[in-house]
């Protein structure tokens, strides 16, 4: 259980926590390549704790699976493109260090080296080999690190994030490979029991603003579609921090859009009020649906969005809509 006043040490607490029933590393962001044009990217590392077969002595018991997802979003090709992974650990096709971040399916891997986050995705249509360059401190979510996603003691999570990493290396995207320079935020977060019984899913934005402050903001909804629990921060462009109460957050939709492959109908724009920060998020391209039945065995949106106050842009970042398709079961 995820309880209060437990430090997270660095960089421990990089690394896998395997006693927590999920953890995910989660890397989201804006690329641009030399021509000008522009991307969304996103890497994800799952890992789970089944509960299952863990007395048996078989190296073939299921007691640690390893799940990922990457997906490019290029409005060129107005369709999100995406893969995935999934395998037990062991016998050298799945591992999480313990020590450090360093994740890895096969040949996809994620691995801290120095002060870098280094990815490297080879999937049938997209891939990745990039860097990822800390250039703030990172950010504890909630209160020191422990992030609340419930009215009850243990739904939480512990959670920090590192907004406004420089990006740089190159993608493949159809055969073609690009040289690519941008900007992401990364989440790691671990728990094992985050989600209440009665809650539907999350909506979930992190944000890289121009003047150089992060936002994170989320509500998790009930099955009647209310907010159940919310929650952000908000870290100005001078360091100041500010966590944000349930009362403090809320997400309005201001337009949905309908997929045609599962018919789940997503909130794909935005208003969210979190703080002081009276903002409109709107999507780079509205097909950003993730079918994750092959690993996760869910399927969501998570896609590239403009946070714009008043018709001017303030910032870019990702927007993760989950349990509009089936309620979302971790």
């Amino acid at each position: 259980m995820v309880r209060p006043g437990l430090a997270l040490a660095f960089p421990r607490d990089h690394g896998s926590h395997s006693v927590y029933r999920n953890e995910w590393w989660y890397i989201t962001g804006w690329l641009k390549s030399k021509t000008g044009n522009e991307f969304g990217m996103q890497i994800t590392f799952f890992r789970n704790r089944p509960g299952i077969g863990e007395d048996n002595p078989s190296r073939f018991a299921p007691r640690q699976l390893l799940f990922a997802h990457a997906a490019i979003s290029d409005r060129r090709i107005a369709r999100l493109m995406h893969d995935q992974r999934a395998a037990r650990a062991g016998f050298d096709l799945a591992a999480a260090s313990e020590v450090d971040t360093d994740v890895r399916l096969g040949d996809w891997r994620l691995v801290r080296e120095g002060d870098r986050f280094i990815a490297r995705i080879a999937g049938r249509e997209i891939g990745f080999a990039l860097e990822f360059r800390p250039t703030q401190p990172l950010l504890l979510q909630g209160e020191d690190g422990v992030s609340s996603k419930g009215p009850r003691p243990g739904q939480a999570s512990y959670y920090y994030s590192l907004p406004h990493l420089a990006v740089s290396g190159s993608i493949t995207v159809k055969d073609r490979t690009l040289e690519v320079l941008g900007s992401a935020w990364m989440d790691h977060e671990w728990s094992s029991e985050a989600l209440a019984p009665e809650a539907e899913g999350w909506d979930w934005v992190g944000l890289n603003l121009a003047d150089g402050a992060a936002l994170m903001a989320f509500r998790i909804r009930t099955r009647e579609g209310g907010a159940l629990w919310a929650g952000g921060a908000h870290r100005s462009a001078d360091g100041r921090v500010r966590v944000l109460s349930p009362q403090e957050v809320a997400f309005e939709p201001t337009r949905h859009w309908r997929s045609p492959r599962t018919s789940a109908q997503y909130p794909v724009g935005m208003r969210l009020r979190a703080g002081d920060l009276d903002l409109t998020l709107e999507p780079g391209m509205d097909d950003q649906e993730l079918d994750a039945r092959a690993s996760t065995g869910t399927i969501y949106w998570e896609g590239a969005v403009r946070a714009m106050s008043g018709g001017s842009p303030l910032g870019q970042g990702y927007l993760e809509l989950t349990g509009y398709w089936k309620p979302l079961k971790l």
